[in-house]
């Protein structure tokens, strides 16, 4: 009977509502269907993110700043969206019910992007527009129509799925478990290779799909990809452990501790923490996962605990109100929510310097010379391969290797702690940028010195191989594997057990917000700087009259001044109690 106990596992069930059972449900050979379906979601969608400024500004006929624009907005509100979808997943549908439905979106949206494009009635006529003297008709009317709804479409599946899919991987892993606790940290790491994996896939065949048998052929071929990505998430459905709904949102109760601090900050704190409201301050019960104790951090959050005795009509105490009395360990996760904030700042600046290599960087390997051989060209969208093969080539490394040899000095389970790996990341952003602003001087410097400003792209290639733009792929690649895996890991391990899928989107608003903030900023500097060049650093089709090296200094400066504040951040940032990276007191950052 005992060890029937020590097989279950707490919290999870199974697809059809029973107990999940250690052995069984869960563990490593389950998040193997994650991991495959988050991979072949990416050979679907990723090349996506780096060809679509082409597709817009080719085919329909957008200005390439416009166009750059669309697919950072595209990026964003997806980034964005998946906070709601999380909450969703989290609080009413369940996240295995999240990403099958965010799965048939992508599926309907990628089947509208590949109708519009085979069908020459649903776009403009074919128009060369790095043609000075020609005058391209930009889509309008129905067609318009049609291309927005397939785009949104797919915002708000990809939404669903990055809400829930890497939550619910990780829910395959029991934290309390020290061997599954270390297994998780590597499934994070294994995410990245996944996606990696599905990108490499992603940005050879299908952007080479793309560029060479036509664009409907492109999105036909990654409306199966997504297709068989849902059919292996859904083979593991009998095999996974599934997270309780809660059917109450968690971030209802931390919007009550906030608005029971404003209602109760006139009244005095307790000397003794131990005073404020609990359900329960037996010993037993505060070893239990539902109970976290008090931190001597955000006191004014602390006025939502103070009891204040209230007697009804009939001699007996009043139910507490609870948007004005609030338990000790919701006020405490209202303090994880509030600590992670400034962090969760000062990650959006990489996400910001991570479209441009999305777009205008593209766009620079257009103009140069793409050759591999006499027979064989790479596709400028095809070049962020670079770092991911480094990633693919890495993670294992990292994690196999690594992290082992630096848990024996660190004795922290993940090696180094979250911190400090987002923080790697985000100076090897800072860098990156300042070598692109470098290359693409260098760029501007052969095409004046072989009298090439105003050469057509593609058809008229720099004499400059386009594999000099893999240098700030290579840097920024590197940066990935840092900050975007400890952020993912992060805020999943500080998160509150009801907020573990919006836990991932911190990660994925980040990138929302820095996708935002490219729109807002390339629109800020053409404005400023129109007077002093013609229309402004990024104005026009033709980047080599731009001064894309400009913009890219600009914002190697913006993230070494970001990195600064996130140093001040990170080291004032507290650990929740329970996250491992504590088992070691040298762990400061």
């Amino acid at each position: 009977m005992v060890m029937e106990k020590r097989e279950i596992v707490e919290g999870k069930v199974d697809w059809k509502g029973r107990t999940a059972v250690r052995g069984k449900h869960g563990g490593t050979r389950t998040a193997l269907f994650v991991l495959a379906t988050f991979a072949f979601e990416n050979v679907a969608t990723l090349a996506l993110s780096v060809n679509l400024t082409t597709y817009f500004n080719g085919v329909m006929h957008f200005e390439l700043a416009d166009a750059a624009n669309e697919l950072t907005n595209y990026l964003g509100t997806s980034y964005i969206l998946s906070i709601l979808a999380a909450v969703l997943a989290d609080s009413y549908i369940g996240r295995y019910k999240a990403v099958l439905i965010g799965g048939f979106l992508e599926l309907v949206a990628l089947a509208l992007f590949a109708i519009q494009a085979h069908y020459p009635s649903l776009k403009p006529p074919p128009c060369d527009v790095f043609e000075p003297t020609s005058h391209c008709e930009k889509i309008g009317g129905g067609s318009a129509v049609l291309l927005f709804v397939a785009l949104y479409f797919l915002a708000v599946g990809s939404a669903g799925v990055k809400a829930a899919l890497p939550s619910h991987g990780a829910d395959q892993y029991d934290e309390k478990d020290p061997k599954e606790a270390k297994q998780m940290s590597s499934f994070f790491n294994f995410l990245l290779l996944a996606v990696c994996g599905g990108g490499a896939v992603s940005l050879t065949l299908i952007v080479w799909i793309q560029d060479h048998k036509g664009w409907d052929w492109g999105f036909g071929v990654s409306s199966i990809a997504v297709l068989f990505a849902f059919i292996i998430f859904a083979v593991g459905l009998p095999m996974y452990r599934i997270q309780v709904i809660q059917g109450t949102t968690a971030i209802t109760e931390i919007i009550r501790v906030y608005v029971a601090a404003i209602r109760n900050r006139n009244l005095d704190l307790p000397e003794d923490p131990t005073e404020l409201y609990e359900i329960d301050h037996d010993k037993e019960a505060a070893m239990e996962e539902d109970f976290l104790p008090h931190r001597d951090i955000f006191r004014f959050l602390d006025k939502a605990a103070i009891q204040s005795t209230s007697i009804g009509k009939y001699g007996k105490l009043d139910a507490p109100n609870p948007w004005k009395l609030c338990r000790v360990t919701q006020v405490e996760n209202a303090k994880v929510i509030l600590g992670v904030l400034p962090i969760f700042c000062c990650t959006i600046i990489m996400t910001l310097c991570l479209a441009q290599l999305q777009t205008f960087s593209v766009q620079q390997g257009l103009t140069m010379d793409t050759s591999v051989t006499k027979s064989f060209h790479i596709p400028p969208a095809s070049l962020p391969i670079i770092p991911v093969m480094f990633i693919i080539f890495m993670v294992p490394v990292y994690d196999r290797i690594f992290v082992p040899f630096v848990r024996k000095i660190t004795g922290i389970p993940t090696g180094i702690t979250h911190l400090q790996r987002i923080g790697v990341g985000l100076i090897l952003s800072c860098i990156s940028m300042a070598v692109a602003g470098f290359l693409e001087v260098k760029r501007k410097g052969v095409a004046r010195d072989h009298d090439m400003l105003d050469a057509i792209p593609v058809t008229q290639p720099l004499p400059m191989s386009t594999f000099w733009l893999s240098f700030q792929y290579f840097i920024f690649g590197i940066a990935d594997l840092f900050t975007y895996v400890g952020l993912l890991e992060f805020f999943y391990s500080e998160a509150p057990a009801g907020l573990k899928s919006v836990s991932s989107c911190f990660l994925w608003s980040s990138m929302a917000l820095g996708y935002f903030f490219s729109t807002i900023l390339i629109k800020i500097v053409n404005a400023s700087t129109k007077n002093s060049t013609r229309g402004g650093w990024l104005a026009g089709n033709n980047i080599n009259r731009n001064h894309l090296n400009l913009f890219y200094w600009l914002l190697s400066l913006v993230s070494l001044f970001n990195f600064f504040i996130y140093l001040f951040a990170a080291k004032r940032y507290k650990y929740r109690p329970t996250n491992p990276v504590l088992t070691n007191e040298k762990a400061k950052v």
